[in-house]
């Protein structure tokens, strides 16, 4: 079965541009040209992957995202001509998968989309997705981080880097590995989104346990570090 791609996009030429391109490629597609239009068709068509413009009349995308984040965790891909690295990073925060600045080749949005989806599909074949340390457990099937017995909100990316770096206790990850590992791409990603999705894990977890960390390893990257006894 084909694999459903919505284009929330409210310029005529590149949504017409996204669809031949994507539906050529064997995607289905269906072409949404405004935030409102975008929410209702996103749970009527139910997607596997979303393309997603920020600037959108009606709603923008961001509080498109917003809602498609409460829904679940379909894979979004952001839209924007906005270049700046706050910008990648402030979406990329909060749930997108990844990101592409206009103007863009359609060979590098294929390329990001079956990044993205690949990812998807590996996270499916997985299992449960759980793991527990002292006052701490990291729950993927439900997205869920609990502190202190306490649930703590995480944006999906930080959730999902603390546990690729928890599944691996005291393995040095590169930041360029994290990016492809767990954000699904290598070059197309910024070292620095790394670096502020560990600064926000650490506000939650300062001092949580003495038994466990997140280290940086200067010159090198970051590990979840699990003392032993």
């Amino acid at each position: 079965m084909a694999r459903k791609v919505l284009i929330i996009e409210d310029d005529s030429n590149i949504a017409q541009l996204l669809h031949l391109y994507l539906e050529k490629e064997g995607f289905q597609t269906c072409v949404a040209r405004d935030g409102g239009e975008g929410v209702e068709t996103f749970h009527a068509f139910q997607p596997d992957l979303v393309l997603l413009d920020i600037m959108l009349p009606v709603m923008d995308g961001w509080a498109v995202l917003n809602d498609i984040r409460q829904a679940g965790d379909t894979p979004v891909i952001m839209l924007t001509a906005k270049g700046e690295v706050e910008d990648r990073v402030a979406g990329l925060e909060q749930g997108a998968d990844d990101y592409i600045v206009k103007p863009f080749e359609m060979k590098e949005v294929l390329a990001r989309i079956h990044a993205v989806l690949r990812r998807s599909c590996a996270e499916e074949d997985t299992g449960e997705k759980k793991l527990d340390f002292e006052n701490l457990t990291i729950n993927l099937d439900s997205y869920e981080l609990t502190v202190n017995g306490q649930r703590v909100d995480t944006p999906p990316k930080e959730l999902e880097l603390l546990f690729h770096l928890a599944s691996s206790p005291n393995r040095v990850f590169t930041r360029n590995q994290l990016l492809d590992e767990v954000w699904g791409f290598d070059y197309f990603g910024d070292s620095r989104t790394v670096d502020v999705h560990i600064k926000r894990l650490r506000e939650k977890l300062e001092g949580v346990s003495p038994k466990w960390s997140l280290k940086t390893v200067w010159g090198v990257g970051y590990k979840f570090e699990v003392m032993t006894d």
